[in-house]
């Protein structure tokens, strides 16, 4: 969708595609708007070693004219061919006919939608769905289209247009055009694992919790579900930060707490003068123990009422101690607002680079270096968390 594919942060800063191109974003070409997007992001990244670099890479790979898949595949290709890379375009009539069955049993069916109910039922509580997936998972694929695939009182329709088939009409045209039809998030595992089986399929976090929400989807098409295995990920921690990080008196591996945390435990650490109450709570509760005591010797109901003093009073004491440590931290506010550059720096967003940042200005740092760091340094099957520092 080009909601998600439409738009890259470079440092931080958002740099979007205004394209009025619609349908699958692949078949899109690389038009004025996009070759703009590519000079905006020049104007930071050339000042970079290697902005040169990966700019000439860009450019030349995405000519105007040319379709996004065949830019895309190509500037994949150049920057990952030395370590045996395979690129496969799916968007293929061959493919989609090896697909045809599972494609034909989604619209008559409705397969893949109860299929991850059923699974989906079965998780905890606290499982966040990832992909909740439609009745029909399917979407239509035209020139300039990729529409959803609906069906009402048997008649199957294309959304925003005006298309519709009876079954025998769609089951025809997958006979004969299989390449209209693509599968959604639901379907699209299915269709990579029919077209390349794997023994284990390895992906981020967020691909393999969707995947978990899959398992009856294959078994219903009767395709092999392959082992899940967790990608290495990397927090890349530049001397800058590092050196930031430890004049704060603070690990790299600190920086994985919450921020507001993080400025507690420094500011308690830090300050020459007591912030913490756990002291005098406690002796605070050994004081109404012993009144709760005196006073239940008098007449048993006043030992409610010394509990409900201890609650009140616990609360004051609380309280207190949050404005005494809220006060010293307004003294803190330097190493506050190195703290927060840190954390913005190394988890945009609040989540992992990976998750937000483009890997162009990594590249315009180090070059292919910075990818040969992540090959050498990726630990495979021991799905550890690395810290790279750069």
């Amino acid at each position: 969708d080009l909601e998600e594919l439409g738009h890259v942060y470079i440092n931080g800063q958002k740099y979007e595609w205004q394209t009025r191109q619609t349908g699958a974003v692949g078949r899109m070409k690389v038009d004025q708007p996009l070759i703009k997007v590519l000079n905006e992001i020049s104007g930071q990244i050339l000042v970079e070693p290697f902005g040169s670099e990966i700019i000439s890479l860009m450019k030349t790979c995405y000519k105007e004219g040319t379709t996004i898949e065949q830019a895309t595949f190509a500037l994949v290709n150049e920057l990952f061919k030395e370590y045996g890379l395979i690129v496969l375009l799916p968007d293929n009539p061959a493919l989609k006919t090896a697909f045809s069955s599972v494609i034909e049993k989604e619209l008559v069916e409705k397969f893949s939608h109860d299929a991850v109910e059923q699974t989906v039922a079965m998780f905890p509580q606290e499982y966040k769905v990832q992909a909740g997936g439609r009745e029909i998972n399917l979407f239509w694929l035209g020139d300039g289209t990729r529409e959803r695939i609906v069906e009402e009182n048997s008649i199957f329709k294309i959304q925003n247009s005006t298309a519709a088939f009876n079954k025998e009409n769609i089951k025809a045209i997958l006979q004969q055009q299989p390449e209209c039809f693509s599968p959604n998030v639901i379907l699209r595992p299915v269709f990579q694992e029919m077209i390349l089986p794997n023994i284990a399929f390895i992906g981020g976090g967020g691909e393999l919790a969707y995947w978990l929400e899959l398992k009856k989807v294959f078994e219903a098409v009767e395709v092999p579900y392959p082992v899940l295995v967790l990608r290495n990920s990397f927090a890349v921690v530049e001397e800058k930060y590092k050196a930031l990080t430890a004049k704060l008196g603070l690990a790299v591996t600190d920086l994985f707490k919450d921020e507001n945390i993080l400025l507690n435990e420094l500011v308690k650490k830090e300050s020459a003068l007591q912030l913490d109450l756990e002291k005098e709570i406690s002796e605070m509760q050994v004081l109404y123990t012993k009144l709760k005591k005196i006073a239940g010797a008098v007449d048993k109901s006043l030992e409610g009422h010394t509990e409900a003093l201890q609650t009140k009073a616990l609360h004051k004491l609380e309280g207190l101690q949050k404005k005494m440590l809220r006060a010293e931290k307004r003294k803190f506010e330097a190493q506050q607002r190195q703290l927060h550059k840190i954390k913005l720096a190394l988890f945009p967003g609040n989540g992992l680079h990976e998750r937000t940042e483009n890997i162009i200005p990594f590249y315009a740092k180090w070059g292919k270096d910075f990818i040969a760091a992540l090959y050498q340094h990726s630990l495979a099957l021991q799905q550890e968390f690395c810290i790279m520092e750069l």
